[in-house]
């Protein structure tokens, strides 16, 4: 199974790659604190897509199972599992701690 520092690394070069394609005035800051969706989110909806989508396909190659970031139990949470790089490990964590 991965280790929170392992899926944490998945996500910051998620949005490495994001980086990767915009201006250089348009980076976001890549941390752990990284603001990922809401009124203080670094990416707009677009870049939150890209890195939604590396990330489930990095983890689940790596889980050796399909993972789904964007499913109704991930919608419905009361904090969204994408505020923030911190949420979205703990949630990718606990995704793979379930039984399959």
């Amino acid at each position: 199974m991965l280790t929170e520092i392992e899926i944490q690394g998945i996500i910051l070069r998620a949005l490495e790659n994001v980086n990767e394609e915009l201006d250089a005035d348009s980076k976001v800051a890549v941390g752990a604190d990284t603001c990922l969706f809401g009124s203080d989110a670094a990416l707009d909806s677009l870049s939150l897509v890209s890195v939604i989508v590396d990330v489930e396909t990095e983890v689940s190659t790596a889980a050796g199972r399909q993972i789904s970031l964007t499913d109704d139990r991930a919608m419905s949470r009361e904090v969204s599992p994408f505020s923030d790089v911190h949420a979205l490990t703990a949630y990718i964590a606990a995704l793979l701690a379930e039984t399959v």
